[in-house]
């Protein structure tokens, strides 16, 4: 795909952060040359966990680095407007974590600094872009199912952490919702190309003051209905099953273990096995290089178009809650 490697730069040390450094490091074509955080002495440690030479104690230092090609945004979703801006208004490439902001107002000012800079962006929902996930669109465009009638398809954990964590405190867009719910929202959209013409839902709200627990019936036209399921406070199966009117796809979860999928047409059940490279994020990170080995400035695979409307779908949904952020 490429003549040389392209230089990342991760932006924050977390948990994600980690996942995607160590499967960067499984790409001969990836470089991860740069690593920013608000603190030197966490720049300093994640450095040299994954022996990367440049260490910056800020991330308009990263943004402003000249041997870095992308930037992998890894910050709490809302800090992803702010952080994706200032990458593309210095040049880079950007691989922003999902949700790809807290709102859609937010989700335009983004894709409108990459348009105006004509640098990459694309949302990090990884699943997307995995060999099974591949598969499955390849079976729904040959209509191996017949016509898609209805999706089924939940994430739900449950967390022990506290109400200052980053799953349930508000002012760091905690919640189901945004969280793990934008996955089989996203995996709706992928299915039917476009999002529903209603929306129903019923939503939980506890202690922590966010959704813990949301159920979504999304309608579309032609007879096609989706039910989705998002919690976290409560364990889920994890999986999704599409419905056609030849037979059945039934992908097992959980979400971050995507290796087993069956499609049931008549009496004919066929299970196929999807290895994953490392832990699966390797193949958002090739996308980013061979999209920009080709000189695109968004995937095809997930558009960004296709990510604002995605947003819109889960702003009507917080709306129907009457559910708002502090920072919004």
């Amino acid at each position: 795909m490429m003549n040389q490697k392209i230089r990342w730069g991760i932006l924050a040390t977390g948990g994600i952060a980690h996942v995607f450094a160590a499967d960067l490091k499984l790409l001969e074509n990836a470089e991860l040359v740069a690593v920013g955080s608000r603190s030197p002495e966490n720049a300093e440690k994640f450095a040299n966990d994954f022996d990367i030479p440049l260490r910056f104690g800020s991330y308009e230092e990263l943004a402003a680095c000249s041997e870095v090609d992308a930037v992998y945004i890894a910050t709490p979703h809302p800090f992803h407007k702010e952080n994706a801006i200032l990458c593309l208004n210095a040049g880079k490439a950007v691989l922003c974590e999902k949700p790809f902001a807290m709102n859609a107002i937010e989700a335009r000012e983004m894709i409108a600094a990459a348009r105006a800079n004509n640098v990459f962006l694309m949302e990090a929902m990884w699943v997307r872009f995995t060999p099974l996930f591949q598969k499955v669109k390849s079976w729904l465009k040959d209509e191996l199912i017949g016509d898609v009638r209805y999706l089924q398809s939940d994430f739900g954990f449950r967390s022990d952490k506290g109400f200052e964590s980053r799953v349930f405190n508000p002012n760091l867009g905690g919640g189901a919702l945004l969280d793990v719910g934008v996955y089989p929202i996203s995996f709706a959209s992928y299915v039917f190309d476009r999002q529903p013409a209603t929306i129903k839902t019923s939503g939980y709200f506890g202690k922590s003051g966010v959704d813990e627990q949301g159920s979504f019936i999304f309608e579309y036209d032609s007879n096609k209905t989706a039910s989705i399921f998002s919690a976290n406070t409560l364990e889920t199966k994890r999986e999704s099953i599409i419905f056609g009117t030849n037979g059945f796809i039934h992908i097992y979860g959980p979400w971050n273990q995507l290796r087993h999928a069956c499609i049931t047409i008549g009496d004919k059940e066929i299970i196929e096995e999807f290895p994953l490279l490392g832990r699966g994020y390797t193949y958002q990170a090739i996308e980013v290089m061979d999209c920009l080995a080709k000189g695109k400035t968004e995937s095809d695979i997930l558009t960004l178009d296709e990510t604002l409307t995605i947003m819109e779908t889960m702003d009507s949904i917080r709306a129907q809650w009457n559910f708002k952020y502090p920072m919004e």
